[in-house]
């Protein structure tokens, strides 16, 4: 075994994010006892999947382009995503687990099923998507790790941009939002690298770079907080 794996053989990974927050409602416990299983996207996890298989999209969305949103938070946009595009498989992603039953509420409450939850970290579901099986990828306010000596704990590094990079389709469409000036900084320098060009939209108003956006409630936090949120549109070359 290498000293760089657990014993199962799945590398360690140190994820910088919080799994579990306030004490879940009754409701929401039921989401995750009721559902979470149906809306699995297949087998990601190291223990049930060890020989890292990569999952058969075809199937699970019978052959629809697919989506993926990274870190969904509440899940407000993925749902919004889902209804507005019922040919389109969309794919979440998200270890908080809190974020995840508020996201099942609104899949019942919304009646989407073109959607797959992964309950955990997405450089787990990187592993086992097929190459250039993704059309199109959302970052939206992820954490920004303010501190300069964290900011290697940021996504838009070489190390989580690498595998999104190998998952995206040429010509797919990466969205990165954020309201932090140092993280669109690095966003800027890091993305482009890994075989993307920015699409030069006009980057803080979304009506001209993303007709199709929802609000989230950490935009609406930013606004209240008068920081400028920024749109950054990118396409896998």
């Amino acid at each position: 075994m290498k000293n760089d794996q657990h014993p199962s053989g799945a590398p360690w990974r140190n994820f910088y994010g919080r799994f579990k927050g306030k004490g879940l409602r009754k409701s929401q416990e039921v989401y995750l006892d009721e559902d979470l299983a149906d809306l699995s996207p297949g087998a990601v996890d190291w223990d049930v999947n060890p020989d890292r298989l990569p999952l058969d999209l075809e199937q699970r969305f019978g052959g629809k382009p697919v989506w993926l949103e990274i870190g969904f938070g509440g899940g407000e946009h993925l749902v919004h995503q889902a209804a507005a595009n019922p040919d389109v498989g969309l794919i979440g992603a998200e270890p908080y687990i809190n974020g995840v039953a508020m996201l099942l509420g609104k899949i019942r409450d919304a009646g989407v099923s073109n959607l797959a939850v992964y309950p955990g970290d997405a450089r787990n579901l990187f592993d086992v998507l097929p190459q250039a099986s993704i059309s199109r990828a959302f970052l939206l306010y992820p954490d920004p790790w303010p501190k300069k000596r964290h900011h290697r704990r940021r996504f838009v590094t070489q190390e989580h941009l690498a595998p999104l990079a190998r998952v995206l389709k040429p010509g797919a469409i990466f969205r990165v939002a954020t309201d932090i000036p140092d993280y669109v900084r690095q966003t800027l320098e890091e993305v482009p690298p890994q075989g993307f060009e920015w699409l030069a939209e006009s980057p803080t108003d979304w009506r001209a770079a993303w007709p199709d956006w929802i609000s989230t409630r950490y935009e609406q936090k930013a606004l209240r907080e008068d920081r400028t949120p920024h749109y950054l549109t990118f396409r896998k070359l």
